[in-house]
Formats: C-alpha cells, structure tokens, sequence
C-alpha cells in the first residue's frame, strides 16, 4: 500500500532561501570537482568536502526546525502527536548518522 505523499507549504521567502543554500552547496560541489581534475592536495580537498557536509548539515538542521515547529506542533494539536513524533524521531536517528 503506497502511502500518500506529504506536502509543506512554503513561502516564497522559506523557498529562495532554501535554494540559495542549496545552490551555494551545489556550487563548492563544482569547486570540489575541479579541485579533483586539477590534482589539487588531497587535504583541501577533504577541507571543502567537510564544508559541504557542514553547509548540507545546517540547512537539514533548519527543516527539521521547521518541520518541528510547523507540521508537529499542527499533529500535537490535532491529536495525530504520536505518528508524527514517531517520524520525527526516526528521521533525527537518519539524519544524526
């Protein structure tokens, strides 16, 4: 049984700022790669690496907020809290790995 698919509204704020973030990642991504194609030293390299892990790590950290604060408190109040604190739980325990 497929479950049906989840949506949260964002503002148009929330989106540009999110993909603001996101394309900065994307862009030290592409340094990362011409780093690799220009032979540059293994440690800037895994320097930039762990900054973009730091730069994905952040923004994830601000959706759960948001999820947290939005879509949980919206369960808790609606008395669906169990479910939703359930999903939250197991995406922290993925998202902490």
């Amino acid at each position: 049984m497929e479950q049906a698919q989840k949506i949260h509204p964002r503002s148009e704020k929330e989106k540009k700022l999110l993909n603001q973030r996101l394309k900065r990642v994307e862009g030290q991504i592409r340094g990362i790669q011409k780093m690799v194609d220009e032979d540059r030293y293994c440690i800037d390299i895994l320097v930039q690496m762990s900054a973009v892990q730091a730069a994905l790590k952040r923004t994830g950290f601000d959706i759960l907020e948001e999820h947290t604060r939005g879509c949980v408190t919206h369960a808790a109040q609606n008395g669906e809290e169990k479910e939703m604190i359930d999903e939250l739980m197991d995406v922290i325990k993925q998202f902490s790995k």
